[in-house]
């Protein structure tokens, strides 16, 4: 679909543009959305109808300090999107690409969040992330790193600053999905981690996670409540690191 294989590909950097248009799903399907984002809204009234950014044109270029992921972001509303997803995300030119943390925390576990019943993926557990949005569009460049560290603070209370980012992404590719996995060190415990995040969250008035989970290899991943995608990342980071 998108000239990009499906699996996990190690990248040293992005290089994603803004470029605006109009979306052929979003006019020829119309009606369809309306109907069916009724019956989503009806069902979950939290829902909003923003704006958020998919990517055409994704390829993977080698460059002389490793491959980079390029693509080009246009604008549409939440309700097509969500629509799009729901019907299978028909193949049309557009990709659901978007930017997760993978916190990490000094004693080697990943932290995933619980996705709140309000948000469009109730009960999931995956990394803190976000469809990208106006606010990472800088210029006609759409930072995703950016993207990244926004949605990483507010929805664990981890900044920055006390969890930069390790080198380069992991980008996993799923049909029209591509996730950007970017590796965030923690110089916090499991315990102590989760024990803060916890605190964070109680006093959040509607915060998009429940709670985090800590994990520390293979046998803690969850298929029930893990998308795929996730799985794929963990299962490789884990078989990365050295034994011991």
């Amino acid at each position: 679909m998108s000239g990009l294989p499906d699996g996990l590909h190690r990248i040293a950097r992005l290089e994603t543009a803004f470029r605006p248009g109009p979306w052929d799903f979003a006019t020829r399907e119309a009606a369809r959305i309306d109907a069916h984002w009724a019956q989503a809204r009806a069902e979950n009234p939290a829902l909003f109808d923003g704006k958020v950014l998919l990517m055409r044109d994704p390829e993977i270029v080698s460059a002389q300090d490793g491959d980079v992921l390029r693509g080009a972001f246009f604008e549409t509303d939440f309700r097509s999107f969500h629509a799009w997803r729901a019907f299978g995300s028909p193949a049309d030119g557009a990709f659901n690409c978007f930017s997760m943390a993978a916190l990490h925390t000094c004693d080697g576990a990943f932290l995933l969040g619980e996705m709140a019943s309000h948000t469009m993926n109730a009960g999931k557990i995956y990394f803190a992330a976000g469809t990208p949005d106006r606010s990472d569009i800088f210029g006609q460049r759409v930072d995703l790193a950016a993207s990244v560290a926004r949605e990483m603070t507010e929805e664990t209370g981890f900044t920055p600053d006390e969890a930069p980012a390790g080198p380069g992404w992991s980008v996993v590719v799923s049909g029209a999905m591509i996730a950007c996995i970017q590796q965030r060190l923690l110089p916090l415990t499991a315990r102590d981690a989760l024990a803060r995040a916890a605190d964070f969250l109680a006093r959040e008035r509607e915060p998009e996670l429940v709670r985090l989970h800590a994990v520390f290899g293979p046998q803690d991943i969850d298929p029930r409540s893990m998308p795929d995608f996730i799985q794929t990342f963990l299962r490789d980071a884990f078989a990365a690191q050295p034994c011991g």
